[in-house]
């Protein structure tokens, strides 16, 4: 049975979506089985694996409104053993569509319950913000990673996050737990990033991922092509941070 992980934070430009693409498609380099769900409308997702989406007919938007079975939207990438479902702006109307249905916390719940037995791993990556998909989204997981950026104010909306998670566990999930947070565009040059990432290891102890994300400008030259990092530049030090991030990943869930 395979482990659904949201990754969320409603802060944005955190690396949420460079953590869902980079971490699935190491840990698919080590032979896991990962299906990646791109919940965001913006669809950055999709389109940093290479996916053109205007060619996409069959998105997690049609799974959610239940029109088609999600074995019909995945889509294979260009990254061996990572399977996608993608996304595009129609997500948008999700909410308005399933906003008074009785069942509208779980559609994402529902939706990967027909493939949860195929892969090892399933990422929801997230939009940036806390409406109805995202909490579907963390309904639907088995835990959730959360992205940090290594600057001033990057606790900031954290509370929220986890007021959420900890009302979403009373009600609608409730072994739904917190699998880390990671540091991401990490320099350890700068005095700030330091104090952030000792704020957040003495905020949040053992949750947080020993791996921590450095600034590397491979990581956005590798999405602007449409690849992972590990296929863009095997070599840099993007890719050997998500390799051990991938590495730490499966310790955990052992």
């Amino acid at each position: 049975m395979g482990k659904i992980i949201a990754i969320a934070n409603q802060k944005g430009g955190v690396g949420k979506t460079t953590t869902s693409i980079n971490l699935a498609a190491s840990l698919a380099y080590f032979g896991k089985k990962i299906l990646l769900v791109d919940a965001d409308p913006q669809a950055n997702a999709s389109t940093g694996l290479g996916v053109d989406i205007e060619k996409q007919e069959k998105t997690i938007y049609q799974c959610l409104i239940n029109t088609i079975s999600t074995k019909e939207a995945i889509c294979k990438t260009d990254v061996p053993n990572l399977d996608l479902i993608s996304s595009d702006i129609n997500l948008v109307g999700v909410e308005i569509e399933i906003v008074d249905a009785e069942d509208r916390e779980i559609h994402m719940r529902n939706a990967l319950a027909e493939v949860k037995d195929d892969y090892d791993f399933i990422f929801i990556d997230c939009s940036p913000s806390l409406g109805l998909i995202t909490l579907n989204a963390l309904t639907a997981a088995n835990s959730v990673i959360i992205p940090v950026q290594s600057e001033y104010f990057a606790l900031e909306g954290i509370g929220k996050l986890l007021h959420t998670i900890k009302l979403l566990k009373n009600k609608l999930n409730p072994t739904l737990r917190i699998e880390g947070f990671v540091l991401t565009m990490f320099d350890a040059r700068l005095r700030h990033a330091n104090q952030v990432a000792s704020e957040v290891k003495s905020h949040f102890g053992d949750m947080v991922f020993n791996t921590m994300i450095q600034r590397n400008v491979k990581l956005s030259e590798a999405s602007s092509y449409g690849q992972p990092v590990l296929q863009f530049d095997a070599d840099s030090k993007g890719a050997q941070n998500y390799l051990d991030l991938a590495k730490e990943l499966i310790e955990r869930s052992k």
